[in-house]
């Protein structure tokens, strides 16, 4: 089983960000956290990477049901979707499958949540 579902697609870095915010909401989430893994490497180490963004979707209604059926699982949220530089100018985005990434975890109800968040996540990304 893949722990995340891509997309490769012809847009410019910034138009990929924008269509992946608007899908995101469009299924309930929001964006709570943006990473700019580029500036951070270049700023902590010194170093050039492509464009690579790390954005932190909640769905706070799926947010609120995983926390009171596992009071613990706010270590995995939220959901990290990616959007980053490929070459031949593609940008890729992927999102992390939360089926996959809870299936340590040992709870009919948060499966059943993250089984929901999954189809949701899966259509941002064939959307975008």
């Amino acid at each position: 089983m893949s722990y995340c579902f891509s997309k490769t697609v012809d847009s410019s870095f910034d138009q990929a960000i924008e269509k992946v915010t608007e899908e995101l909401k469009k299924e309930g989430f929001g964006v709570l956290t943006e990473i700019d893994v580029k500036a951070t490497l270049k700023k902590k180490l010194d170093v050039d990477f492509r464009q690579y963004k790390i954005l932190g979707a909640c769905n706070p209604q799926f947010a609120h049901q995983a926390l009171l059926a596992e009071d613990k699982i706010g270590s995995m949220l939220p959901c990290n979707v990616i959007v980053q530089e490929r070459d031949g100018n593609k940008i890729e985005i992927s999102a992390i499958d939360p089926v996959a990434s809870m299936m340590a975890v040992k709870n009919d109800t948060l499966g059943n949540v993250a089984g929901q968040v999954r189809e949701k996540l899966k259509r941002v990304i064939e959307n975008v």
